[in-house]
């Protein structure tokens, strides 16, 4: 959505809506992106995986994991687990490799796999004009 029709909706001028976008553009916008369609691509194998690892290797797997081409997604988690990562694979065989060399090389005890069938929604909290978020959280 451009400025002036987010100013058009919000009622306040182009530049105060300007002013406010610019104030936090590095504490609250923290990355502009692309939504790929990975599966258009050839890779057809994706899931969310919960890893829970021996706390000797917990930070040498986060560290491959960091560097891991596969993963696009990686959050510190609790519950019983480490970690939650999401993995693109073009292949299931090849993330149930991938899956087995990280319990054998990283002491991974406990891990949940949940294929992505389908993406239902995707990164659409405050997407829609009704919802759009003018001030700092703080500020409210």
């Amino acid at each position: 959505m451009s400025l002036t029709e987010m100013s058009k909706k919000a009622q306040i001028p182009v530049s105060t809506l300007y002013e406010r976008l610019k104030k936090y553009q590095n504490t609250l916008i923290k990355k502009n992106t692309t939504l790929v369609d990975f599966s258009q691509l050839g890779f057809s194998a994706r899931a969310r995986v919960l890893l829970k690892v021996k706390k000797s290797e917990l930070e040498k797997l986060r560290e491959f994991l960091m560097g891991s081409n596969a993963l696009n997604e990686l959050y510190k988690v609790n519950n019983g687990y480490d970690f939650m990562a999401e993995f693109i694979f073009q292949t299931m065989k090849e993330m149930e490799a991938y899956l087995d060399m990280l319990g054998d090389k990283y002491g991974v005890e406990k891990e949940e796999v949940f294929y992505i069938v389908d993406e239902l929604r995707r990164e659409e909290f405050l997407s829609k004009s009704n919802l759009i978020l003018l001030t700092h959280p703080q500020d409210l």
